[in-house]
């Protein structure tokens, strides 16, 4: 069964449309395809790396509206799972980037929430504002469903310290998503 969404985001002020396709992981024989144009060139950065290690496809156009482009990315994920069966519904990643390290661990279970503790000091990255990173991951979760936390452990580095943040996500999604190869639902309750 193809795990892959296409949403259209419209607002009064911007305009945003997602593709993504979650089971594009090396090994998978299905070619990984990203091409993401935000407007903002360190989120940009941000999503392809998310979606790289996370080993799916996603396609994102949108002007400037970030927390907007989190929402729809996050509503496009919870499309593409589906019911969630079948799934670990579980995923930690750990990624370093030089100096930097960071720890995100991801429950799929329908109870959004998310608690994030990145230590960024400057203002901006590039254009994007530092704020602004928090946001992303809190309307990712609020919109996919999922309980998201995300610490920066260690890093000087903003820019590190963001990626690797990013990066950590994408190893916790990865692992959240990957396939039982049962058709159970991954809790007590047998629902989600």
């Amino acid at each position: 069964m193809s795990r892959q969404a296409s949403i259209s985001r419209k607002t009064q002020e911007t305009s945003i449309e997602v593709s993504i396709d979650l089971d594009c992981a090396p090994g998978s024989n299905v070619k990984q395809v990203i091409d993401i144009s935000t407007g903002i060139g360190f989120l940009d950065h941000m999503y392809t790396a998310l979606a790289k290690h996370s080993g799916m496809s996603l396609t994102m156009k949108c002007k400037d509206h970030i927390q907007d482009s989190a929402i729809a990315l996050g509503t496009a994920f919870k499309e593409a799972l589906g019911e969630v069966r079948g799934i670990r519904r579980y995923g930690t990643g750990f990624a370093p980037l030089d100096e930097a390290l960071s720890r995100a661990v991801i429950d799929i279970c329908s109870r959004p929430y998310c608690v994030t503790e990145l230590g960024l000091k400057r203002e901006k990255l590039g254009e994007l504002s530092t704020e602004m990173i928090p946001h992303v991951f809190y309307s990712f979760a609020m919109a996919s469903g999922v309980t998201l936390h995300i610490d920066v452990l260690r890093g000087e580095n903003d820019h590190h310290r963001a990626e690797s943040a990013f990066k950590a996500l994408a190893l916790a999604i990865r692992q959240a998503i990957e396939k039982t190869g049962g058709d159970d639902v991954p809790s007590t309750k047998g629902v989600l």
